[in-house]
């Protein structure tokens, strides 16, 4: 059900927001592999969503709390602590952000972070 909820936001946000999010071409399969494999750390069994709202994020901590946005783009987004995964490290050692319209299903830091 989760799923097809995030397929339906995607749609209706329109083609900006499904845009390539700076995936490098050498990536797709990792990105694709990880995202539609990625569980919700909030919520295990339930999925992120997919590379619709998953991308490659900057990130940086703020008052002791993260914030990301999505390559590219000009807004950050905090990161509640219960959307931080723990459990799994990054595919490609890069921060990725699942997210929609400020709604974050799924954040993990990527090396080095």
């Amino acid at each position: 059900m989760l799923r097809i909820l995030c397929v339906g936001a995607a749609l209706l946000s329109g083609a900006a927001q499904a845009a390539d999010h700076n995936h490098p071409p050498e990536h797709a399969d990792i990105h694709d592999k990880f995202y539609s494999t990625w569980d919700r750390p909030d919520m295990p069994g339930v999925s992120c969503c997919n590379k619709l709202d998953c991308a490659p994020a900057e990130a940086r901590m703020v008052g002791g709390q993260w914030q990301a946005r999505k390559t590219g783009e000009q807004n950050w987004t905090p990161i509640p602590e219960a959307k931080i995964e723990r459990r799994r490290d990054s595919p490609d050692g890069r921060n990725h952000l699942c997210a929609m319209n400020g709604l974050v299903f799924c954040f993990v830091a990527g090396a080095g972070i």
